[in-house]
């Protein structure tokens, strides 16, 4: 069977191969250029023409704009009984948080007890 997508005549061992132990050959190195042409850059510096850092702005500032009202659309609406459910828990303090729990813990040790009492332990 042969090889759909490879070569027909097989290039692996067309050069003579090498003894073991010995080091394969090193490929040749370029050299560094001295200079690199052009002016000197500074990064993140303003653009030369004026015309183009307006622009930038402008559309900097539409941008942060689209940016917020998506960001007070998004929280403006709760959607549905889980969107209200988490607003609430958003809103809610570490203490609030804390309190819930306790109280939690409380009614869960209440419940058992009365499960105990009711088997009679």
């Amino acid at each position: 069977m042969g090889n759909i997508c490879g070569k027909s005549d097989s290039t692996n061992f067309s050069q003579p191969g090498r003894v073991l132990g010995s080091a394969p050959p090193q490929p040749e190195r370029s050299s560094v250029p001295a200079k690199i042409g052009g002016p000197p850059r500074t990064l993140g510096g303003s653009p030369p023409n004026p015309q183009q850092s307006s622009d930038a702005v402008e559309a900097r500032r539409r941008a942060a704009e689209a940016a917020e009202a998506r960001a007070q659309a998004a929280t403006s609406k709760p959607t549905g009984k889980l969107g209200t459910q988490l607003a609430a828990q958003k809103k809610q303090t570490r203490n609030d948080t804390l309190k819930e729990v306790a109280n939690n813990e409380i009614r869960q040790r209440d419940a058992d007890e009365a499960a105990q009492a009711r088997t009679h332990n």
